[in-house]
């Protein structure tokens, strides 16, 4: 006889323990993992609404904050880029620095955050945590940026968006292997960067300036405008979030701006983030995304997860299981298409 517990209809999905099983993909291992629970069960959920964003044609925005190309996330979000897996990209100016650094042929290194930086500053080595980098090669990098961005045509200013775009084509030209901006290029996607100049990108724009007397400006009101646009033209919306910061806020208030300018109150219908910031601070980084859901950003239908975990444990797990799991989504989801004008960006929703 089967002893019937108080509470009973809470308790009728026991956890599974997981199992050792040396023949287990990626897939399998994430499939096992929704049957877990803490963050590995989140995990678990964000794959598959990452999954589901795809499968129902839904306009994926990605936020990449933080310095995570140094980390060693560049081909990872390339590969995102280039097989149908993102829509739009909306980043912090230090990745796409970094990203441009790789693409110049130089690199980053493993380092030891235990080493003296009194020590690396004399050896002119730049140090991220344990990921090194030299400033000479930093130093370059400021200046080729300066040298382009004195190329422009001045009449008007550019949007990230767009300054971005030009800056992949450039990039093509001499990149040997793909990185996110050139895969953005070659693959239509905007890139979006509402920080640009608390990056590297300021301050080499900013020398050009004093030195080059360059009038160039960035319109970062033209990118909350395109932003509103997508999400308007938009079927409907994902987000999947590495971190926090700018590159979240920007994605999230998109929804509510598109909301003002055209009337449509509706918020994003499917929303993955992961991040190690909690909610107790009141910093927006770490809010939970039932919080959004107050200021019209989340469906009310909408389905979310929140993996409290480090990005690049995070995002190697993530990417090799869409890697086998979305492969027919990536082949046959109908997806947004831009046109990349002068200025203005071209919007066709399927």
């Amino acid at each position: 006889m089967i002893r019937r517990i108080k509470g009973a209809k809470y308790l009728t999905k026991p956890t599974q323990p997981l199992q050792v099983d040396r023949d287990r993909s990626v897939p399998g291992l994430l499939d096992k993992m929704e049957h877990i629970s803490l963050q590995g069960r989140n995990l678990a959920l964000a794959q598959q609404l990452w999954l589901s964003m795809l499968q129902d044609n839904s306009v994926v925005f990605m936020g990449l904050s933080g310095a995570l190309i140094p980390a060693g996330m560049r081909r990872l979000v390339a590969y995102l880029i280039k097989n149908r897996c993102v829509d739009v990209l909306v980043t912090t100016g230090a990745n796409i620095f970094h990203d441009l650094h790789e693409t110049l042929g130089r690199h980053h290194y493993i380092g030891d955050p235990k080493i003296s930086d009194a020590e690396l500053h004399e050896e002119k080595v730049d140090r991220m945590y344990d990921t090194f980098a030299s400033e000479e090669e930093f130093k370059e990098a400021y200046e080729w940026i300066g040298g382009f961005a004195t190329q422009f045509d001045n009449t008007h200013a550019y949007s990230t968006r767009e300054f971005l775009h030009l800056l992949g084509r450039e990039l093509s030209e001499i990149a040997t292997e793909d990185g996110i901006l050139t895969a953005a290029f070659k693959s239509r996607v905007p890139i979006f960067c509402p920080a640009i100049t608390d990056s590297a990108f300021g301050v080499a724009i900013g020398l050009s300036r004093i030195e080059k007397k360059n009038p160039f400006q960035f319109d970062v009101i033209q990118d909350v405008v395109d932003m509103a646009q997508i999400v308007a033209k938009s079927r409907s919306t994902g987000v999947v979030n590495f971190g926090g910061g700018t590159t979240k806020t920007f994605i999230q208030q998109s929804e509510a701006a598109a909301a003002m300018l055209h009337n449509q109150p509706r918020g994003h219908k499917y929303a993955v983030q992961i991040i190690t910031e909690g909610p107790e601070y009141g910093s927006y980084s770490g809010a939970e995304f039932e919080q959004s859901s107050t200021f019209g950003r989340l469906s009310k239908q909408g389905k979310s997860v929140t993996v409290r975990c480090d990005a690049t444990i995070a995002m190697p797990l993530l990417v090799t299981s869409l890697s086998q799991t979305a492969s027919k989504a990536m082949r046959t989801r109908k997806r947004i298409q831009f046109g990349f004008g002068q200025k203005d960006l071209q919007i066709a929703a399927p």
